[in-house]
């Protein structure tokens, strides 16, 4: 990639944008598959999700804010409990985190996947049953495994031998028990953003299959007192449309176990598949449903195990992003509009809002592609190309790289990102000294703040020289 004076995300896209980039017919239109399942426009063209417009969530609640749709979020939920019926289903907490969310999450019937003493600590305020959760997380301090292991967590996926000596000496000191499984790297690599893939070998996750860890880490946990060893985990990554990268995993994976029941004559119960299932931010993405999830993991689990003569383990997926992500959209307001003009005659058009990378760090932390609409009327202009940037001291502040918006947009004007549920507000921070979004639940026309907004008070809070 050639360099560029302001940055590579600046640099790397043509002037009339990607080539999966078409200008729409209707620049008002909302793609049915990037938007929440309650989400439409008035007769007046003005967004409405759960029953509620827009207009009126910024009015009462303020710009920028996380507007979650509590119906899209469980009939997700319930679909994935539904398509894997028999497995054990794990909404992860690192997408979002909320209490309201995780009685949703149990409410219908999901299991829940923490990776942080912070996350348990939500998750036991919320009255998640703790034998419900699975802990993960490459580096656990001893104060998160004690607290762990004192609640009566379900299962702690261990992650290095230092973590399995950790819990041997907190578990014989305080005489305590874990239930515990065994992440393992199965030397595959998901066809994702490298940062967010997490199976092949050069990366900090778990025990590699092919150097022998992950067999020692077994021998290691099978050897030691009040730690019974249930199972083997292997999550290949994040952002994962199909499943095919599963095909070779669960085949070295299930190889691993039938090893374990061979050479040791242990059988392990459960089997983790991960999951990290995708979901549609712009036109280009093409996830699967979760009946097509299903259908494709099971089967290759169900082959293999045939193939090796082993009986198939209680199973376990986490589906990642695909629950909480469409669910959300965040709302903007519009400050300024800038028309720049570029090589050969071109022009981008520039469209600043109240918020950025403090509310969407993943633009920047991963290339990532967004959309957007005019939220708060209809506009008869004509589109053109826009990017959507934020308020931050930073050139890369950016969030919607390239999407068509009307020609007529303007300072005021609401604009509306959708599928921000998943890491958006569980990534977002303080830089600027600027105070993170409120989240607001919306469902048969009523709204409420679930995560109330921060203030500046919230940041002079924590400093000790006020």
């Amino acid at each position: 990639m050639r360099t560029h004076e302001a940055g590579a995300l600046h640099g790397q896209v043509g002037h009339r944008g990607p080539a999966w980039l078409e200008a729409p017919d209707d620049v008002n239109a909302l793609v049915p598959e990037l938007w929440s399942l309650t989400s439409g426009r008035s007769d007046d063209g003005v967004l409405e999700v759960g029953g509620v417009r827009v207009t009126d969530l910024a009015r009462e609640f303020g710009t920028p804010t996380y507007v979650l749709d509590e119906d899209d979020f469980r009939t997700r939920a319930r679909a994935f409990r539904t398509a894997f019926e028999g497995v054990d289903v794990y909404y992860a907490g690192k997408a979002f985190l909320c209490t309201a969310v995780l009685r949703w999450v149990t409410e219908e019937g999901l299991r829940l996947d923490v990776c942080t003493g912070g996350e348990l600590a939500v998750a036991l305020a919320a009255g998640v049953p703790p034998e419900q959760i699975g802990f993960h997380g490459n580096n656990k301090s001893r104060a998160e495994l004690e607290r762990a292991t004192d609640v009566g967590v379900g299962r702690l996926i261990v992650d290095s031998f230092d973590e399995i000596d950790r819990l041997v000496e907190l578990t014989s000191e305080l005489d305590r028990s874990a239930r515990v499984m065994v992440r393992v790297t199965a030397g595959v690599e998901a066809h994702t953003h490298e940062y967010i893939a997490t199976a092949h070998d050069d990366q900090k996750f778990g025990f590699s299959i092919a150097e022998g860890d992950a067999i020692g880490a077994v021998r290691r946990i099978l050897d030691a007192p009040g730690i019974e060893l249930v199972g083997l985990h292997s999550h290949i990554g994040s952002q994962v449309f199909d499943t095919s990268g599963f095909e070779v995993a669960a085949r070295r994976v299930l190889a691993l176990h039938a090893q374990i029941r061979d050479e040791l004559g242990e059988v392990l119960p459960e089997l983790g598949l991960g999951g990290g299932f995708g979901i549609a931010y712009t036109t280009q993405d093409t996830p699967s449903t979760p009946t097509e999830l299903a259908e494709g993991l099971l089967g290759i689990v169900q082959h293999e195990c045939k193939a090796l003569g082993v009986d198939v383990p209680q199973l376990s997926v986490e589906p990642g992003r695909a629950i909480a992500g469409p669910a959300m959209h965040t709302l903007y307001e519009v400050g300024t509009v800038k028309r720049v003009p570029l090589d050969g005659g071109a022009v981008r058009t520039y469209v600043a809002v109240d918020g950025g990378m403090t509310d969407n760090l993943r633009t920047a932390l991963y290339n990532a592609d967004y959309s957007c609409t005019l939220a708060s009327r209809r506009s008869d202009a004509p589109p053109v190309l826009g990017r959507v940037v934020g308020k931050h001291c930073e050139s890369g502040d950016i969030i919607v790289k390239d999407e068509f918006v009307p020609s007529d947009i303007a300072p005021g004007d609401l604009l509306a990102v959708p599928g921000t549920g998943a890491y958006c507000r569980s990534l977002a921070h303080n830089y600027n000294h600027v105070p993170r979004p409120g989240v607001v639940a919306v469902r048969g026309g009523a709204a409420r703040i679930v995560v109330r907004r921060e203030t500046e008070d919230d940041l002079l809070r924590l400093d000790v020289g006020v």
